[in-house]
């Protein structure tokens, strides 16, 4: 009784926040069907102050990252006039998907200091759940990795893409491939001032895979047996039906 009396005077004590996000998103559910093309979220939100606003320049971030996975990484060299695979490096663990948008220039509202904290830019957010890449050369494959997937659209930075309405109302597009990875997706929302964050928070979007989508894929992961039974059936089938079409068009 007395320790959660001395918490609640603590609390108590603390001063409230000036300034708070609050933030919602258009879809927290996207479906991956044999016809998906991509698709679009829509991330929106305000602040809500308690206080008079303060000094200095309101900043806000908003990222979207996916599922994490395992990557490797292969250097080609040339070898008597051919391309060959010289080296690799595996990175257990990084985003499959990356963006971000921002109100301004990133270096205008984001420290490095607070980067490193947060884990907020690209290469900063790779580079922390890459980890420790166990070797000294490993910098060129990490950097190589980056350079890949900014050119599919798999990472991205757009700044000034967040667009903030009298420092109070903000609203941010993205726009996701058509090859998503299914898995957990997170959102995160950040207000910054002076390049420090102030506040923050974050929601989540499930993607997965329905209908025949769905069965196919889990068929071949959970029965890899059956699976492949009935791809070769139905690859027999469908030359026996195009051989008996030609057949008939040829005969008539």
């Amino acid at each position: 009784m007395i320790l959660r009396l001395l918490l609640l005077l603590l609390l108590t004590a603390l001063p409230a926040r000036a300034e708070r996000v609050v933030a919602g998103i258009s879809a927290d559910n996207i479906g991956i069907t044999a016809a998906f093309d991509g698709s679009s979220v829509l991330i929106f939100g305000a602040v809500k102050r308690d206080a008079p606003e303060p000094e200095g320049q309101l900043g806000v971030i908003v990222t979207l990252e996916g599922p994490q996975q395992k990557v490797t990484v292969r250097r080609k060299t040339r070898e008597m006039g051919i391309w060959v695979n010289s080296d690799k490096m595996v990175i257990s663990s990084v985003p499959s998907f990356y963006a971000v948008a921002s109100s301004a220039p990133l270096d205008r509202i984001l420290s490095p200091e607070t980067d490193a904290a947060e884990r907020i830019s690209v290469p900063v957010a790779v580079e922390a759940y890459a980890g420790p890449l166990g070797r000294s050369d490993g910098r060129p494959f990490a950097e190589a990795l980056l350079r890949l997937r900014a050119g599919t659209g798999a990472y991205s930075v757009s700044e000034r893409a967040v667009t903030l309405a009298a420092d109070t109302l903000f609203r941010a597009d993205f726009d996701l491939p058509a090859n998503l990875i299914e898995g957990d997706y997170t959102a995160r929302m950040y207000l910054l001032r002076e390049g420090r964050v102030i506040d923050q928070t974050h929601a989540s979007i499930k993607v997965r895979r329905i209908g025949l989508e769905r069965f196919t894929y889990a068929l071949s992961r959970e029965q890899p047996l059956l699976y492949g039974l009935l791809s070769l059936g139905l690859a027999i089938f469908a030359g026996w039906a195009a051989a008996a079409a030609f057949r008939l068009i040829r005969n008539s």
